[in-house]
C-alpha cells in the first residue's frame, strides 16, 4: 500500500493544533474552565535531532500537564506504545542539551494520553489501554506503565463530551457527512462527497471559519485519509478471506487424515479445494 499516514497531518490535527480549540477540548475532557488560550503551550515533536516523521495529532502543555491527543479511525491496541514514543521524543527534545546526569532534579510536565476513536468497527464508549498489556512476561506491578484513555466519538457513544466540545462535534458531523454522501454515490466519487460535505458544513455554520480558511487543504486531507482507510479495509478483508480459505483447507486435510471418502468431502467442498488440500498434505509429509 502506497503512502504512510504517520507522515501526514489530518483535519483533526489541523483543528486542535489551534490553541483555543485545544483549550476547549481540554476543558470538555476535564471539567475545567480555562479561558486564556495563551496558557496553552503547543509542543512540536522533532526537536533535538529527532526525526519529524514522529508526530502526534495534538500535543500541548497546560497547567503543568503534557497532553498528547491522538485520533484513530481504526482500532489500534498499540496506542500506549506509540504514546510512549511521542512522550520520550518530546522529553528528549526539551532536555537533550541539559545535564540530566547532574544533581539537579529537572521537573517534567505530568503526561496525559487521550485517544479519540471514530472508526466503523464496534468499540466501547470508553476504555483504557495499558502499555503493560503488551509485555511478553506479564507482571502484577510493572516498573514502567503508560495508560491511554480512549473515547469513542461516534454518534451516541459520548454525547456529553461532544456537547461540551462544539469543535469535536463539528468534526464528527463533517466526517459523518462525507460517509453519507460517499454511500449515496456508491463509493465511486470520494472527491465529490468530501467537497459536498465541506460546503454543507459551511452553509450550516459548522466549523465555518476553519473550513473557509483551510478549504483546499481540508478537502485534500480528507480525500487522502478516506482513501487510506478504504485501503486498510480492503487489506483486512483480504486477510480474513485468506484465513477462511486456510481453515477450509485444514478441515479437508483433517477429513482426509481420518480416511473420510472423497465423495463425502465433496458434498461440502469443491473439487479444487480438495485437490489443493491433498497437494498441500502431500507436500508437508
Amino acid at each position: 500500500m502506497s503512502g504512510n499516514r504517520e507522515y501526514r497531518s489530518d483535519v483533526f490535527s489541523l483543528l486542535f493544533r489551534e490553541k483555543s480549540r485545544a483549550l476547549e477540548l481540554y476543558n470538555a475532557l476535564n471539567g475545567s474552565k480555562y479561558d486564556d488560550p495563551e496558557q496553552v503551550e503547543t509542543v512540536e515533536l522533532g526537536n533535538g535531532g529527532i526525526s519529524l516523521s514522529v508526530r502526534s495529532d495534538a500535543s500541548f502543555i497546560l497547567g503543568a500537564e503534557l497532553n498528547i491527543y491522538e485520533h484513530q479511525s481504526t482500532v489500534c491496541p498499540n496506542m500506549p506504545l506509540r504514546c510512549l514514543v511521542y512522550f520520550t521524543t518530546i522529553i528528549h527534545g526539551r532536555f537533550w542539551n541539559r545535564n540530566i546526569y547532574g544533581k539537579t532534579q529537572f521537573k517534567i510536565p505530568t503526561p496525559r494520553f487521550v485517544v479519540f476513536y471514530n472508526g466503523t468497527e464496534d468499540a466501547p464508549a470508553q476504555c483504557r489501554l495499558k502499555l503493560s498489556d503488551a509485555f511478553e512476561n506479564g507482571v502484577k506491578e510493572p516498573e514502567l506503565e503508560l495508560t491511554c484513555q480512549v473515547y469513542n466519538i461516534n454518534e451516541g457513544k459520548n454525547p456529553e463530551l461532544l456537547t461540551k466540545s462544539p469543535t469535536l462535534k463539528g468534526y464528527m458531523y463533517l466526517v459523518d457527512l462525507v460517509q453519507e454522501f460517499e454511500e449515496e454515490t456508491g463509493y465511486v466519487d470520494l472527491a465529490g462527497a468530501v467537497e459536498l460535505a465541506v460546503k454543507q458544513c459551511i452553509r450550516e455554520n459548522v466549523l465555518k471559519d476553519f473550513l473557509q480558511e483551510h478549504y483546499a487543504e481540508v478537502i485534500k486531507m480528507m480525500q487522502w485519509d478516506f482513501t487510506f482507510e478504504h485501503q486498510l479495509e480492503m487489506e483486512h478483508e483480504e486477510g480474513r478471506e485468506e484465513g477462511r480459505e486456510e481453515e477450509r483447507l485444514r478441515a479437508i486435510q483433517n477429513m482426509i487424515r481420518y480416511e473420510i471418502s472423497k465423495e463425502q468431502i465433496l458434498q461440502d467442498y469443491s473439487e479444487e479445494e480438495y485437490e489443493r488440500a491433498q497437494a498441500s498434505r502431500i507436500a508437508i509429509r
